[in-house]
């Protein structure tokens, strides 16, 4: 006997496939390209020549320190959220009582309840791992920009391969803390399940629609195109 009926079944299938379907197309297809993060990528390579050019580095210093602050902020807060999400599985008893009184409450058994909480425990882990190796990855780009060529060897091979392997890193740790930040948008999707499964696939719809617009359609997106003309 399945664990779950097939509109549950279906609703997972549909959050996990917006969620691989959304990932590949903000980082693999030619549409990626006109995204807010990729655009942000230019900037980051901006930054890593604008680099060579100063000879006072302190400011490159404080903006590295920014991004690892933040990024580990996010990472314990996912600790935070595993820790939260198995506390509730000594509840679990009262979390079915009070769903069942609710009016739009449904009948779910202890087994499915506690099944869809490690579900959302294996997305708290998820964005933990991305959030603590963009960490780690920002912290090679602190330690990069330290050992950034100076001034007077700025136009040399050494220079532009620097600025290269710099900007790639940087990038790549920006690209794990967007998985991060994704997984944490998508388990508001998910929490969708604890109602039902029709409610799983509209919340992980307005879930994408909202982080697609945000990097395809924003007022953000067109400041980074450049200035608009009326």
């Amino acid at each position: 006997m399945l664990l779950f009926s097939t509109f549950d079944l279906i609703a997972l299938a549909w959050f996990l496939g917006c969620w691989i379907a959304y990932a590949i197309t903000v980082e693999k297809t030619k549409y990626a390209q006109t995204g807010l993060n990729a655009l942000i990528n230019g900037y980051r390579d901006i930054w890593m020549e604008r680099l060579l050019m100063r000879d006072m580095r302190m400011v490159d210093a404080q903006v590295t320190a920014s991004l690892q602050n933040g990024t580990a902020f996010f990472a314990s807060t996912s600790l935070i959220a595993v820790g939260g999400t198995l506390t509730l599985f000594r509840s679990t008893e009262d979390m079915l009582q009070l769903m069942a009184q609710l009016p739009f409450g449904i009948v779910t058994t202890r087994l499915e309840w506690e099944a869809k909480l490690l579900g959302l425990v294996i997305i708290f882990v998820y964005a933990f791992f991305k959030f603590a190796w963009s960490y780690r990855l920002f912290n090679y780009v602190a330690i990069m920009v330290g050992a950034a060529p100076p001034v007077t060897e700025s136009d040399s091979p050494a220079a532009r391969e620097f600025v290269l392997r710099a900007s790639t890193l940087c990038s790549e740790a920006g690209r794990h803390f967007n998985r991060g930040q994704r997984a944490f948008f998508l388990s508001l999707g998910y929490l969708g399940w604890f109602i039902g499964p029709a409610v799983l696939i509209a919340s992980t719809t307005v879930v994408i629609i909202v982080m697609w617009r945000r990097q395809f359609a924003s007022e953000s997106r067109r400041v980074f195109l450049g200035p608009r003309t009326e």
